[in-house]
This record gives C-alpha cells, sequence and structure tokens, in this order.
C-alpha cells in the first residue's frame, strides 16, 4: 500500500524558539505556528480561521531557529506528522497530539524584506541531522532544494 506523509506550512510563529540539548548533543527546537486560513461565506462576508502548530526542529536547523526566528516572524516549513503519545499523570488517561517534525525551513522575508538576520538562504534551507534513536525522515537526492531565498517552494 502506498503512503505519504508531508506538510507544508507557512506562517507566523507564535512564541520564540525554545532551543534544548538531547544528553547525546543533538539540537532540537520547539516553536510554535499561527496558519490563517481566509474565505468568502455565502453572504459574501470574508472569515478567517487560524490554525495553530506544534513544530520540531532537529541539529543545525534549530540552532538557525533560535538564532534567526522570533515571535511573529513568517517561515516555511516543509515536514512530516507524528503523533505524541502519553499518559496523563493527573488523570492516568492516554493522551496524543499530532505534531510537525521538519525537513526543510525556509525563513520568509518580513514586512522590510528582511529574512531574519544575516543567515544565508543555503544555511536556512539544511536538512536535520537525525534525531535521536536512529529515526529519519527518509530524504533523498532527488529532494528539491531552493537555494535562493526569493523563491517560495510552491
Amino acid at each position: 500500500m502506498a503512503s505519504l506523509n508531508k506538510v507544508m506550512l507557512l506562517g507566523n510563529l507564535t512564541r520564540d524558539p525554545e532551543l534544548r540539548y538531547t544528553p547525546k548533543g543533538s539540537a532540537v527546537a520547539e516553536i510554535g505556528l499561527a496558519v490563517k486560513r481566509t474565505w468568502t461565506n455565502d453572504q459574501n462576508q470574508r472569515q478567517e480561521e487560524v490554525t495553530f502548530v506544534d513544530i520540531t526542529l532537529w541539529g543545525r536547523q534549530a540552532e538557525l531557529a533560535q538564532q534567526y526566528l522570533t515571535k511573529g516572524r513568517s517561515v516555511f516549513i516543509e515536514g512530516r506528522l507524528t503523533l505524541d503519545t502519553w499518559d496523563d499523570k493527573a488523570t492516568g488517561q492516554k493522551r496524543s497530539k499530532l505534531r510537525i517534525v521538519a525537513e526543510n525551513m525556509q525563513f520568509m522575508p518580513d514586512g522590510k524584506g528582511n529574512t531574519g538576520g544575516s543567515a544565508p538562504a543555503s544555511a536556512a534551507t539544511q536538512r536535520p541531522s537525525a534525531p535521536q534513536g536512529g529515526d529519519s525522515y527518509g530524504g533523498s537526492p532527488a529532494d528539491t532544494h531552493f537555494e535562493d531565498e526569493d523563491e517560495i517552494p510552491f
């Protein structure tokens, strides 16, 4: 059976990146992204819906996010969905949450045309290191890389 797990999001950070390191020294950052959808309803009124998404970045991308991104900045994320599950300590119930594991990140221009500090565009689009435990996002050499910061990959 064929399957595909690919997510592309363009949105604004809801908080500053939170960087930490695993016991083996791998960088990991958590960011929150707000993605807005706008449409016109049957009464010709403009409607808006905002979806909030948690995203995990690994390796050099985690460090770049911490260094150059701040709350409110736009960023383009390509990644995959993953399901976190845990037991709630207070209630003992099973809990779960979908999140995105980023495979590619690109800084987007702010309102002044800046892409977030002096990071080169190629650094902003590097592939992440594999997370601990040998997990991999399954990228291949045929994957497209967008080196020019003016290109929007969709």
